[in-house]
């Protein structure tokens, strides 16, 4: 594939916007960057692909998702609304997962991942949980992500909760898939929830099975409660409980970090644990703001998810550029060239740990062709520096147009071409009903 006529925007060590571009596109790398004269003289017989000068620049990734959550989209909540996190925990997250079948979580995993290709997230890191349907769930997503032609990282979420049978049937799924995918464009790690539901003899035995080289992705101080939890257990923060049992490193995510305090940014900065923030999904469930201005100035590596709110990550990007300039009544938190950075370069080097040789969200010879294109006019200039900050006041996810991922093209002039979005609404509404019924039950039994 060439594509041609292009305004490129690289991203990557140093930004380049380049006009009058081209790429060609081979094995679903990028093989060669130039202008589009000098690429159509060398390539003459490639499939030609025309942006017809709109922006074509990486595809967006995210750092940490919950597929299964699609179904909560509208649902009631029996009795008074919830007071507090805990309360969303008990009455919506956890009657929900466990309303979940085969054919819910296949459609869950779809209907997100159609959200994600028409607004060009190329690359998703999700954490699923469905403790009536364990074994061979992650095969299910990953069936649906194959379907969709998109990037992902998958995770089964083992917890206490539902006793040791299901907690022991998660540790085998996260071991069996890791073990056993093979997709070059999927790859597994070992989902946690969080410490507040995972007593002392679960973690060891979540740390003594997690394969050579592996991590975990875990949930860590989303609200308080985690950490009184961890303080009633044994004395010890979260953070310094789950380092006991060898949890953190370049391989682990903790999604969150509200409430951790400096010994725990401390441990994670010196294992090199990637801390992924949620600010939407912060705000929703009025947990707080994390501590960004220090994390960053600390050096932790923070990356930006969306925990299941929706795969528009530019709305993202504006959450976090706006939640800690009022979180902290200081419109110098959160720059944009920072939000850029966690949203592009630290997300890419996460995804690229799970996917060792390639490189991703970059547009470079040798990087991998996820790519998307952005019918985007601007009416002032568009330079390498100031990117981000058109991105966070002009760009909206309507203007993504195409969405290429490997090479292949999963959209194209707002037409999907891997997934069938109407039927695949059809299917999950028809579903809906069942599970709903089902969530209906499970959460008036705790009222």
């Amino acid at each position: 594939m060439l594509i041609t006529n292009a305004t490129l925007v690289t991203w990557g060590e140093k930004n380049r916007v380049l006009s009058d571009h081209a790429l060609y596109i081979e094995d679903g790398v990028i093989r060669a960057m130039g202008t589009t004269h000098d690429l159509l003289e060398r390539y003459p017989q490639a499939g030609r692909l025309d942006a017809r000068g709109q922006l074509v620049m990486p595809g967006n990734i995210c750092s940490h998702t919950h597929f299964y959550g699609a179904y909560a989209r509208g649902m009631a909540i029996p009795g008074p609304a919830p007071a507090d996190f805990p309360q969303i925990l008990h009455r919506l997250w956890w009657p929900l997962d466990k309303a979940l079948d085969k054919d819910a979580v296949r459609l869950s995993a779809l209907v997100s991942l159609v959200d994600a290709v028409k607004h060009g997230t190329t690359s998703l890191i999700d954490h699923h949980a469905s403790p009536n349907f364990i074994e061979g769930s992650l095969d299910v997503i990953a069936g649906a992500v194959d379907q969709a032609g998109l990037r992902a990282v998958l995770c089964y979420e083992v917890t206490d909760r539902d006793g040791a049978e299901k907690m022991y049937a998660g540790i085998a799924e996260n071991v069996r898939f890791m073990r056993q995918n093979s997709s070059p464009m999927i790859a597994g790690t070992f989902g946690l929830h969080a410490s507040l539901t995972l007593n002392d003899d679960t973690l060891r035995a979540c740390a003594d099975a997690l394969p050579e080289g592996g991590g975990f992705h875990v949930h860590v101080a989303e609200h308080e409660a985690d950490e009184d939890d961890s303080l009633r257990r044994g004395g010890k923060r979260v953070v310094h409980r789950l380092h006991e049992y060898g949890m953190w490193g370049n391989k682990t995510i903790a999604a969150h970090c509200v409430h951790i305090d400096d010994s725990e940014r401390r441990v994670l900065r010196e294992t090199g644990t990637w801390v992924s923030h949620q600010p939407r999904s912060n705000m929703n469930n009025a947990v707080g703001a994390m501590a960004l201005e220090t994390m960053l100035g600390e050096g932790i590596n923070v990356c930006l998810g969306n925990d299941g709110f929706g795969n528009n990550m530019w709305a993202e990007w504006k959450a976090a550029y706006l939640l800690h300039k009022v979180a902290h009544r200081d419109p110098r938190q959160a720059n944009g060239a920072d939000i850029a950075r966690i949203a592009t370069a630290h997300n890419a080097e996460l995804v690229e740990s799970f996917f060792p040789g390639q490189t991703v969200g970059e547009l470079r010879v040798g990087a991998a062709a996820d790519i998307i294109f952005v019918e985007y006019h601007p009416f002032t200039p568009l330079t390498e520096g100031n990117v981000p900050w058109h991105i966070l006041f002009g760009f909206e996810s309507s203007m993504v147009t195409t969405t290429i991922a490997g090479g292949k093209l999963l959209m194209r002039d707002r037409h999907l071409l891997t997934l069938d979005e109407a039927e695949i609404a059809r299917e999950a509404l028809a579903l809906a009903p069942q599970v709903w019924e089902r969530y209906t039950a499970n959460a008036t039994k705790l009222l």
